[in-house]
């Protein structure tokens, strides 16, 4: 297809458009947002989807780990009208709420200053609110069981497998958008074209999910917290659900996962790193949960460029993924959305620069928020029980609180702005000079004073 110039009637303004026919690869929340701004662009969507449709599913297949909705993921969500059906079911978390290895907790609240918070939300609700809003679009068809298994990215052929195996279909498209995940069939087909960049990192640490369960149908802990058990090498972490349960995820290391093989060694595990989670979980929950299944790796997909020629681009985890401890995976993805329709809907643009601009806009950000998230799992399950944490959380509230333009921490402006990532790990930078530069310049004249002091003496 000729670079066609884009455009659409968006919020009133009128752009000249010429549609094209996209295909969506993957369903998930970041292929059925795609999909939806396609539509509202006037384009003729197909989205395809490996799994049979989730909202009439007995049983999701794939990840169900509960999600943390910040800025950039509401703010995509309000450009297609949708932040409010979400949040109104969502549970706002205020804060981290840490427990110490004797059960005692405390609480670091993300904004004191602002009281701006996290939203838990489930995977499955979000994506059914996302796929629902689709149907009211003529112009979006959605392909269930169907698995993308070659694509020539040249004349936009794809071959899918369909129902399970059973038969073979074949499509064309105009655009194919890969929002398929880590393990994306796109981006393999991208991999094999020359210049395309590619890395990925398995961390030595895996994860199984637990359960809180609701009690007298309450919560058993109080629900606006994120709550954290870090353990060093090791942590625990809940997020609460709307049936008044906590979704736990339990990470640690390969090789403390199989340090445990029976039920009282999990139990005395639990006793000595966890032991206020245990009445809470329940033993013979503990014990279901932890051995029905094996703890799941965990990796990080860095690679570039996003997109192929005019003719195939790649969204979310497909193009970023991310290990999951800085929340902002699902909110990363549905920020390359919000970033490339508005490329999308600049003045003369064409699909073959909107495609490459988003590359040139993204990538940097991209792989940063990657690091960041890697960081996190740090933080998280170590630094955040340290007093030197501790301080400079209270130096950078206070900084902040009196200084809101100045002074932006670095989880603030990653969670409740839309800064560029990457900006947000310099201004972090810059925000480490200035205060050892200080801590210099006090130092210094503590000890000048000091030195007159003892000579007048």
């Amino acid at each position: 297809m000729s670079e066609t110039i884009m455009s659409a009637n968006i919020n009133g303004t009128n752009l000249s458009i010429q549609p094209l026919k996209v295909a969506i690869i993957g369903g998930g929340l970041v292929g059925s947002l795609a999909a939806l701004n396609f539509a509202r662009n006037g384009h003729n969507v197909h989205l395809y989807e490996y799994r049979e449709d989730i909202r009439t599913a007995e049983l999701v297949q794939g990840r169900s780990i509960n999600l943390a909705l910040s800025q950039r993921g509401r703010k995509a969500l309000a450009e297609v009208g949708l932040e409010e059906e979400v949040l109104s079911t969502a549970i706002p978390m205020r804060g981290r709420m840490l427990h110490d290895i004797k059960g005692q907790t405390s609480v670091v609240l993300y904004d004191p200053c602002t009281n701006q918070c996290l939203y838990s939300v489930g995977r499955k609700h979000l994506n059914e609110i996302l796929l629902n809003a689709g149907e009211k679009f003529p112009n979006i068809h959605y392909h269930f069981l169907h698995k993308l298994k070659s694509a020539n990215l040249q004349d936009g052929s794809m071959e899918f497998q369909c129902d399970y195996g059973e038969r073979q279909e074949q499509d064309t498209a105009d655009l194919i958008v890969g929002c398929d995940g880590a393990y994306s069939a796109v981006r393999q087909q991208m991999s094999k074209s020359s210049g395309f960049n590619f890395s990925q990192e398995y961390i030595e640490h895996g994860y199984l999910e637990l359960c809180i369960p609701a009690k007298n149908d309450e919560f058993q802990m109080p629900p606006n917290y994120l709550h954290i058990w870090p353990r060093n090498e090791f942590m625990m972490i809940a997020l609460p659900n709307q049936d008044k349960s906590f979704t736990v995820t339990l990470s640690m290391p390969f090789k403390v996962f199989a340090g445990i093989k029976t039920p009282k060694e999990l139990l005395e595990f639990f006793q000595k790193y966890y032991c206020d989670a245990v009445p809470l979980i329940g033993e013979e929950l503990l014990i279901k949960d932890f051995f029905k299944s094996k703890p799941q790796f965990l990796l990080s997909i860095k690679c570039n460029p996003f997109h192929f020629g005019d003719k195939a681009l790649l969204l979310g985890d497909a193009a970023h993924a991310m290990v999951p401890y800085y929340g902002q995976g699902m909110n990363a993805g549905m920020e390359d959305c919000t970033l490339f329709f508005s490329i999308l809907r600049e003045p003369n643009m064409t699909i073959g620069r909107a495609l490459e601009k988003f590359t040139e806009s993204r990538v940097k950000d991209a792989h940063a928020i990657c690091d960041l998230a890697m960081y996190n799992y740090v933080e998280m399950r170590d630094l955040t029980k340290r007093f030197s944490f501790k301080c400079r959380k209270l130096l950078d509230t206070t900084l902040f609180r009196f200084f809101p333009n100045f002074w932006v921490p670095l989880y603030n402006s990653v969670s409740f702005t839309s800064m560029p990532y990457s900006k947000c790990i310099a201004n972090r930078q810059w925000q480490d000079e200035v205060l050892k530069k200080v801590f210099y310049v006090v130092l210094s004249s503590t000890v000048v004073i000091t030195g007159a002091i003892y000579l007048v003496k």
